[in-house]
């Protein structure tokens, strides 16, 4: 597959994935499973359209970033600071405690080396499947970006691990055909973390993908009974689990993270961003584009996004003649504003309405 619709797919596989969980973030699978039954999942933020949250938002941040220093981690990682704190000026309503802190230490001055907080929270994974499928021709370029990525919010060494993992997983799929053998893919993961308990996680993943076992069963087996947390070695080896069932379809991973429940939108951000790379734009369910309610982070901005990339990363060295993509700031912050009070609304109706199951 193009460069070209690797990295478009992981985009906006990432975005729908996100986009579809969120509604039911938070919740366990056996209220999900009561809620949709055996219907296939659509958006149901506003009606049957969706918007997307901070996992798509993070992801578009770095791919700015990349765009302004694709060959300079130190440079990247200066760009991608601003972006961070800019977007957190712009009232974002989702974003997680330790990324939240860590954005309040760059605007007090810390720099993006000593910003991280001592979280093993999921949010650098959020930024690493873009990293993979980008910079991930050269294990060392990229274990240097996804550090300092991982870094300035979260310190905590799970995390770094974490968000390798992704990274590594996304530039196997890319540069070394690795969704033709997922299970291989995850043993291969596990040999190459020197994090123990994330090692056995992924061997585990492995296990259960060999013979045969639902996402729901490895889930279980890690833990992860009534829907999955937000601790990072519980997000990134269901993520991966779920791409690894269906890689090359976008919307049977991201239905089989959504259903597992807990960090609904996250765990499917990750898995739609790693089948989107492996199958491209066109593994993604149309109606889950059409149904995105989104300015100025629309599903055409974001596939510009993805055609500057691949233009960028498409020559080696990468060289961005174009850089960033143009966005209007003011616009993001009317679309904040529009999403928090939907998101509002939406959080409202679900304690209002009668639970079931």
């Amino acid at each position: 597959m193009e460069l070209r619709d690797a990295i478009v797919g992981c985009l906006l596989g990432g975005a729908v994935g996100d986009a579809i969980g969120l509604p039911w973030e938070g919740l366990t699978r056996a209220r999900i499973g009561a809620a949709v039954g055996a219907a296939p999942l659509r958006h149901a933020l506003i009606g049957a359209r969706g918007m997307i949250s901070d996992d798509t938002e993070h992801a578009c941040m770095t791919g700015q970033a990349l765009l302004a220093a694709p060959d300079d981690s130190r440079a990247f990682a200066r760009s991608l600071a601003w972006r961070l704190r800019g977007w957190l000026l712009g009232l974002p309503a989702s974003v997680g405690w330790g990324t939240l802190r860590a954005l309040v230490r760059l605007w007090l001055g810390w720099s993006p080396e000593r910003s991280g907080i001592d979280s093993a929270g999921n949010g650098p994974a959020m930024r690493a499947a873009i990293l993979g499928v980008c910079v991930g021709d050269d294990p060392v370029r990229l274990e240097a970006f996804v550090a300092r990525s991982t870094r300035m919010t979260h310190a905590d060494p799970r995390a770094l691990a974490g968000a390798l993992a992704v990274a590594r997983a996304a530039a196997a799929i890319v540069y070394d055909c690795a969704a033709e053998e997922p299970a291989e893919l995850l043993a291969a993961l596990a040999e190459a973390t020197d994090d123990g308990e994330l090692a056995t996680a992924l061997t585990l993943a492995a296990a259960h993908l060999r013979r045969g076992e639902s996402a729901e069963t490895f889930a279980c087996a890690l833990g992860q009974v009534q829907g999955v947390s937000g601790y990072i070695h519980h997000t990134v080896p269901v993520a991966l689990y779920c791409w690894a069932s269906a890689p090359h379809d976008v919307g049977a991973a991201v239905e089989l993270a959504v259903r597992l429940g807990g960090d609904t939108d996250t765990v499917a951000a990750i898995a739609g961003g790693l089948a989107g790379a492996t199958g491209g734009p066109r593994s993604i369910p149309a109606p889950w584009l059409t149904g995105l309610h989104e300015a100025p982070r629309s599903v055409a901005w974001i596939t510009r996004l993805g055609d500057r990339l691949a233009r960028c990363f498409g020559q080696r060295p990468a060289r961005s003649d174009e850089g960033p993509l143009p966005i209007s700031w003011p616009a993001l912050l009317l679309r904040n504003l529009k999403f928090t009070a939907i998101v509002l609304a939406h959080g409202i109706g679900r304690v209002l309405r009668p639970r079931v199951g």
